[in-house]
C-alpha cells in the first residue's frame, strides 16, 4: 500500500512533466502575439458622415467596423482587432503588418455601396437610397426579403427598365453582397429584393444598404507603430525577466519548505503550462501587459502555496501528526486563499468591463491565471503532498521545514 502511494505520486509527476515537455514547444509557438510583441500598428479613427448635417448612428458605426474587418481580411492580414469606442470612434490594431502606409491608405477610404449591372458599370450608389430606408419584410410563406426606398424614383425606373431580364448586383467596396434579378421596370421609388435569404442574411443586407446610404469617412485621431524587431526584443526581455524571477522564487520555496517547496515548484510549472494551453484554446492574444499579468499570476500561485504550507507548519509545531497537520492546514488556509482569489477576480472583471486595449488584456490574463491557479496550487498541491505523507517515507518534521525543537508538544 505504501509503495502504491509513492508510485502514484511518481506516476503523476512523470506524466505531468512528460506532457509538458512534449507539448510546450508547440504551445509557445502557436501563442497569438499582440501588437506590442509582434510589431504592427494601431489607429484610432473618428467617423463622420460624408455629407454635413447628418449624424453617426450606433448601427452605422458597427457596420463600418465590420466593413473595415472585411477590408483587412481581403488584404491577407491575420486576426485583426477592431473595436468601436464611444459614439463615433473605431480602434484598429493590426499585428505583423509591414507595408503600414499602404494598408492605412486603403482602410481610410470611405465605404462605398454600389449597384452594378452585368458589365460592371455602377448604376446606383449608396446616396441614391433614403437613409434607413431598407427594411426586412416577410412574404406570405414567411420568407424574408429586403425592401428599399430610393431618392430618385425616375432614375431607378430607368435603370430597372434597361436591365430587365438581367441582374443588378449589390457591392460593398469590391465585395459582392447579392445579385438580385430585375424582372420588370420598377416605378414609384420602392422595390423588394427577394432571394433564398436566411433571416440573418436579410438583416445583414438591410444593414449594409442603410450603411451605404450614410457613408462615413474616417479621420485618424491617434496612431502608434511598433517595429517587428522592437516587438521581438520586448518579448525576449520580458520572458527572460519572468524566467529569472520564477527560478529565484522556486529556489526560495525549496529552501524554506523543503518537500512542500518541491511540490510547489511542480504545481507552478503545471500552472504555467495550463495557462499557455488555455490561451491557445481560447485563441487569446498575448501582449506585454498580458505577460506582466502572467508573471504576476505565478507570484499569486506561489503565494497560495506559501499560505497553505505555513498553516501546515503551524499545525506540525502544535504537535499534530503530519496527516492531521495537512488536513487542518489545508482547511484553515482554504478560505483565506479563496477570499483573495475571489476579490482578485472581481477587480479583474471590473477592469475588463471599463477598460480597453492593454487594460483588458491584463485583466483577462489575470482571470485565467486565478482560475488555473485554484486548480493547480490548491487541489493538485494538496493531492501530491498527501500521497507523500501517506507513503510514510518522509515522516520527519524537518522534511517539511519544521525543526523538532520548534514542536511545542515535545
Amino acid at each position: 500500500m505504501l509503495g502504491k502511494r509513492l508510485l502514484a505520486f511518481l506516476a503523476i509527476v512523470v506524466t505531468l512533466f512528460g506532457v509538458i515537455a512534449w507539448t510546450s514547444p508547440s504551445l509557445v509557438k502557436e501563442v497569438r502575439l499582440g501588437l506590442d510583441l509582434k510589431g504592427g500598428f494601431e489607429v484610432l479613427y473618428e467617423a463622420s458622415p460624408l455629407e454635413g448635417g447628418e449624424a453617426v448612428t450606433t448601427q452605422s458605426l458597427k457596420e463600418t467596423a465590420r466593413s473595415l474587418e472585411e477590408r483587412v481580411d481581403s488584404l491577407g492580414i491575420v486576426e485583426p482587432e477592431i473595436t468601436t469606442e464611444g459614439s463615433n470612434r473605431i480602434r484598429l490594431r493590426l499585428a505583423g503588418v509591414e507595408n503600414e502606409d499602404e494598408v492605412r491608405a486603403i482602410l481610410a477610404k470611405p465605404i462605398q455601396l454600389t449597384f452594378r449591372g452585368p458589365d460592371g458599370k455602377i448604376e446606383l450608389q449608396g446616396n441614391d437610397f433614403k437613409q434607413n430606408g431598407a427594411a426586412v419584410g416577410y412574404d406570405e410563406l414567411g420568407k424574408p426579403y429586403v425592401s428599399i426606398q430610393l431618392n430618385d424614383a425616375k432614375k431607378f425606373e430607368d435603370v430597372t427598365r434597361r436591365l430587365t431580364g438581367s441582374y443588378l448586383a449589390i457591392y460593398l467596396d469590391e465585395t459582392e453582397l447579392s445579385r438580385p434579378s430585375v424582372n420588370f421596370a420598377i416605378s414609384g421609388g420602392s422595390a423588394s429584393i427577394t432571394g433564398n435569404y436566411t433571416n440573418d442574411e436579410a438583416k445583414q443586407l438591410r444593414d449594409m444598404i442603410n450603411l451605404g446610404a450614410l457613408p462615413l469617412k474616417l479621420t485618424e485621431k491617434y496612431t502608434q507603430s511598433v517595429g517587428a524587431k522592437l516587438g521581438l526584443e520586448s518579448l525576449k526581455d520580458t520572458v527572460e525577466a519572468g524566467i529569472i524571477g520564477s527560478v529565484i522564487i522556486l529556489v526560495f520555496l525549496v529552501i524554506l519548505f523543503r518537500i512542500p517547496g518541491i511540490i510547489a515548484a511542480i504545481t507552478v510549472l503545471t500552472y504555467t503550462w495550463l495557462l499557455l494551453l488555455v490561451f491557445n484554446l481560447l485563441n487569446a492574444t498575448l501582449t506585454l501587459p498580458g505577460i506582466a499579468a502572467f508573471v504576476l499570476g505565478i507570484g499569486m500561485a506561489v503565494d497560495a502555496n506559501i499560505i497553505m504550507y505555513e498553516r501546515i507548519k503551524e499545525e506540525i509545531r502544535s504537535g499534530k501528526s503530519l496527516l492531521s497537520s495537512l488536513k487542518a492546514g489545508s482547511k484553515n488556509s482554504f478560505r483565506t486563499i479563496m477570499d483573495a482569489n475571489i476579490t482578485n477576480i472581481i477587480s479583474s472583471v471590473v477592469l475588463y468591463a471599463i477598460g480597453n486595449g492593454a487594460v483588458r488584456g491584463f485583466a483577462l490574463t489575470m482571470i485565467f491565471s486565478i482560475l488555473v491557479s485554484m486548480i493547480t496550487n490548491i487541489f493538485l498541491s494538496r493531492l501530491l503532498i498527501m500521497l507523500l505523507i501517506k507513503s510514510n517515507l518522509f515522516t520527519k518534521p524537518g522534511y517539511y521545514g519544521v525543526k523538532e525543537e520548534e514542536i511545542r508538544a515535545l
